[in-house]
């Protein structure tokens, strides 16, 4: 059911997640008309319903029982809470409630039209919405954004039906926690859910289909999950490849192609994303999806049709909420013909495991490889008041700038709220000229004491490594 009458539009776009909230509330408030077309019956997306949302308010139910349950108090009397996985699951469905209210009353403010069902192109300039077998409505527009997010990947070779088999969005049904659980796939999905199972006691295998893990981000980074992992119990194999995936009466069976065979009581597969694009007509508007669905766009988000835009998980890389917001943004002033370049630099990557990585900008390998002379300056947590006041101590602040020029060229963090930590980098990064400088962190006075402090710590130690 729309919010709005009428079935011309000047953009119409598929997919009401992050990406097509952040190109719909742009348009809207440059005085554009939109239609935003979503299959689900509610508005928020795959990330909402099924990915960021829930799983991130489950980790934080996880990590509160397991911090609870390291309390002096309980561990001197013998108590432990304990609760399934069901029951701690359960804290999601409220903020999802509210975080869909949330979007529904952006749409509705902003005088945006919701259409209902699955959208498919009948053409280059019409979009057909099928709400249910005999109800359509067709739209039509001068510009389209593709925001239909992505899904789980499945090979047909392994049977998720089988009740001890999941894949990301399924594992959110999961009853009981489990003794012991195979993560394959060891990208951002199993090393987040790697660290959740670990926190609620699980015996932990993460099977890498590569050499390293996360290699988008600084080796050293890198170094540090990896070791603090294995101190915390979790097998890591690298460079492994399924050979098949058997589910049994008690239990998962998953031979790999080195000849290991791994028994667990269940098995997540965490291996891939692909594109949310059938059944959509893009073969009349002469659009071809890549390998798993993926759309191929060009710098400006342009499909093979310039008036056909593609954002966020369907377009692959970076796959974050945040990128698929921003590049929505973008893709929206492109449209209206507004230069908006800065929307698209240095978005920070978010990655929950325990403790959180976060990184904007260069890592070192890069740097090396494009021959810029930089130089390292870091702060271990360890080593801060208010680390070692709150007991998390695990981490570090990395900071990598220009020997000559000390501009900042990235930031990098391991170790609690280092999702929240990155963005004071983030924004001195984004300044211009002198602004974007190391003196920035070591002429400020920081609270103390705070994590933010570890800016002023990474920066002097930087700055003695030119001296």
């Amino acid at each position: 059911m729309s919010t709005q009458s009428g079935t011309e539009f000047d953009v119409v776009i598929i997919g009401s997640g992050p990406g097509g909230e952040g190109a719909s509330m742009h348009l809207a408030k440059n005085g554009r008309k939109v239609a935003v077309v979503e299959r689900f019956h509610r508005v928020g997306g795959a990330g909402t319903h099924f990915g960021t949302i829930p799983s991130k308010s489950l980790r934080h139910a996880i990590f509160k029982l397991a911090e609870a349950n390291r309390n002096p108090l309980l561990r001197t009397t013998d108590l432990a809470l304990q609760l399934s996985f069901a029951q701690l699951r359960k804290a999601a469905s409220s903020v999802i409630d509210r975080q869909v209210e949330m979007h529904r009353v952006y749409y509705e403010r902003n005088g945006v039209a919701v259409f209902h069902g699955q959208g498919r192109f009948l053409d280059a300039t019409t979009v057909e919405v099928e709400e249910h077998p005999g109800s359509k409505q067709r739209l039509t527009a001068k510009a389209f954004i593709i925001a239909t997010g992505a899904r789980p990947y499945r090979p047909s070779d392994v049977d998720f039906s089988h009740p001890r088999i999941f894949d990301s969005d399924k594992i959110l049904t999961l009853e009981q926690t489990p003794q012991s659980i195979t993560v394959y796939g060891a990208g951002v999905v199993g090393c987040e859910y790697t660290s959740m199972f670990r926190n609620l006691n699980a015996k932990v295998n993460l099977i890498n289909t590569r050499a390293k893990m996360l290699e988008f981000l600084d080796d050293e980074i890198i170094d540090a999950l990896c070791y603090h992992m294995r101190d915390q119990g979790v097998v890591l194999r690298h460079s492994e490849e399924y050979e098949k995936v058997e589910g049994q009466n008690d239990g998962v069976v998953l031979t790999l192609k080195s000849g290991k065979e791994i028994k667990t009581d269940i098995l997540l597969w965490a291996n891939g994303r692909s594109g949310n694009t059938e059944d959509m007509g893009l073969n009349k508007i002469g659009v071809t999806p890549e390998k798993r669905g993926q759309i191929k766009v060009n710098d400006h988000f342009q499909t093979a049709m310039p008036h056909v835009y593609a954002v966020g998980d369907v377009i692959g890389f970076p796959s974050l909420a945040s990128a698929a917001f921003v590049q929505g943004r973008y893709a929206a002033a492109h449209i209206m013909g507004q230069e908006v370049p800065a929307l698209v630099r240095n978005i920070p990557t978010g990655i929950f495991t325990s403790p959180e990585i976060s990184s904007v900008g260069k890592t070192e390998s890069e740097l090396t490889a494009e021959r810029v002379p930089y130089e390292i300056g870091h702060a271990a947590f360890k080593n801060l008041a208010r680390a070692q006041i709150t007991g998390q101590t695990v981490g570090m602040l990395k900071l990598l700038f220009h020997r000559k020029t000390l501009a900042i060229l990235g930031v990098h963090c391991f170790g609690a709220n280092a999702s929240e930590i990155i963005h004071i980098g983030q924004a001195i990064m984004n300044q211009e000229g002198a602004a974007n400088t190391l003196m920035y962190f070591i002429n400020t006075t920081f609270n103390y004491p705070t994590m933010a402090e570890a800016y002023r710590v990474a920066a002097l130690n930087g700055y003695n490594r030119l001296f």
